[in-house]
């Protein structure tokens, strides 16, 4: 049986006899499923009409697939003494991802922001012997592959291994997370977001939505709530969740600029 891929947003499911009739991540509000209706593709199919994309994202390695497939993001490499972490999944993954993340010390965990990045969470946990996968308790409802490899961790604090660290920010999704890199930029500090910390175009700002296709902002209280659990965390770079988002200096202070700026826009009234 293959294991079906949405086309979408690029999760997979489990193994089937045929495709499912829906994706439930792209019926819910925070995606969607576009006028063409739902499609489908196996993993098979995709290593042959796709290739992994490779760059270095200052300074951290990011691995993507060209052309541009799901929802187009990129994961990131962490590369540490103490084992490499993957920080969220793309959906390509193949002999030559192997290789190559092999040649730079192997994986030793994988750990995913939100929902909408789990794609082949399972398979590349398998291409690396079995490697724990680590998601949010708070969205167990969302892994649409269960599998012993998947580690929910609970809590708003979870380390992964000396000097990374799992926060949990919630806002996008319940269990929204970011992963925090003690020795990134240079001993600075870096924290990589995903999309539950936006980098916004200008790369000097962020954005916080419930949902970005769909245009829908998070409300104050729970942009503060995020602002709250980041203030105790030292960084000077943000790596969001596709190529080029990366605010590469003074992201501690555009983080705040940005709270301030979407707290104060919301309390608006204009004519």
């Amino acid at each position: 049986m293959d294991a079906f891929i949405c086309i979408t947003c690029g999760t997979q499911f489990a193994p089937s006899q045929k495709p499912p009739e829906l994706c439930p991540i792209c019926t819910e509000e925070r995606q969607y499923v576009p006028p063409s209706g739902q499609a489908w593709i196996t993993l098979s199919k995709l290593s042959k009409s796709h290739m992994l994309s490779i760059r270095d994202e200052t300074g951290i390695l990011g691995l993507g697939i060209s052309p541009n497939f799901g929802i187009g993001q990129r994961a990131l490499l962490v590369q540490t003494p103490h084992g490499n972490v993957l920080w969220d999944c793309i959906s390509l993954v193949n002999d030559t991802t192997v290789r190559l993340v092999n040649g730079l010390g192997g994986l030793h965990a994988i750990a995913i922001s939100h929902p909408h990045y789990y794609t082949t969470m399972v398979e590349w946990s398998r291409a690396f012997g079995g490697i724990p996968v680590y998601v949010h308790a708070a969205d167990r409802d969302w892994v649409m592959r269960p599998d012993p490899a998947v580690e929910l961790w609970e809590g708003d604090l979870y380390e992964i291994v000396p000097g990374l660290n799992l926060i949990r920010c919630g806002g996008h999704f319940e269990g929204g997370t970011v992963l925090h890199w003690a020795k990134g930029s240079n001993g600075k500090g870096a924290l990589l977001t995903g999309d539950i910390l936006q980098v916004t175009a200008d790369r000097k700002h962020l954005a916080f939505m419930r949902s970005y296709p769909n245009f829908i902002p998070l409300g104050g209280r729970t942009v503060q709530k995020i602002a709250d659990r980041i203030a105790p965390w030292q960084f000077d770079v943000i790596y969001g969740a596709f190529w080029n988002l990366v605010i590469s200096e003074g992201a501690k202070q555009a983080f705040d600029r940005s709270v301030h700026r979407h707290i104060h826009w919301l309390g608006q009234d204009l004519a």
